[in-house]
């Protein structure tokens, strides 16, 4: 006979269930652990950072996106568009946002352009009224339309009291909306991607 000793096949069947077992509870911990670092349906509401593929916003088109339960326009302007804000700085309210806002005005969107300056094409804005909270409708071909003067060079318009913005969401003079449309923080980790929420110095 040898002298090895012989292990029970019980005792080894449960040793094997015992390593499984315990290889799953491991698991499991280290998962629970990954997912505590992930941003819950709750944070997002309340204003996680959103990061934003705008590769498919062609020129003269406008994505919409959601951050802290709100809508987020993100308008890719023509040249002609861009060309046309000049026309409207005296007959905007607040051409440089100047005024205080909603959210703090990042310093980069204290321009005519009201965006970064990488990316002046590209407007980021929440798009939803200064006066009542409503959400105005784009009205991007210019020319004289119902609603519109006769002079419309393109932008936004709000149904409910009739406040007009232009394509950098500045609202004209003797409107009911008291300020242009906010800005949130933004950045661009690509020129197809960016995130809303945060930027350089911190989140909104």
């Amino acid at each position: 006979m040898s002298n090895e000793k012989q292990v029970d096949p019980g005792r080894r069947g449960l040793m094997v269930a015992t390593c499984a077992a315990g290889g799953v509870v491991g698991l499991a911990t280290a998962g629970a652990l990954v997912s505590t670092f992930q941003p819950s349906e709750r944070a997002k509401a309340a204003g996680a950072p959103v990061e934003v593929d705008i590769s498919d916003v062609a020129p003269g088109t406008m994505k919409v996106v959601e951050w802290r339960g709100k809508p987020v326009w993100i308008l890719r302007r023509t040249p002609e568009m861009m060309a046309s804000l000049a026309k409207n700085d005296d007959k905007v309210a607040d051409p440089k946002s100047d005024k205080i806002y909603q959210l703090d005005m990042p310093a980069y969107a204290k321009n005519e352009e009201r965006a970064r300056a990488e990316h002046k094409e590209v407007l980021v804005v929440v798009g939803i009224c200064s006066h009542l909270g409503c959400s105005p409708s784009s009205r991007f071909a210019a020319g004289a339309q119902p609603s519109l003067p006769d002079d419309w060079t393109g932008g936004f318009l709000c149904p409910c009291h009739g406040s007009t913005f232009d394509l950098s969401a500045r609202v004209f003079k003797n409107k009911p909306a008291p300020t242009n449309l906010d800005v949130p923080r933004y950045m661009y980790l690509s020129d197809s991607r960016i995130v809303i929420g945060k930027d350089e110095k911190g989140e909104a």
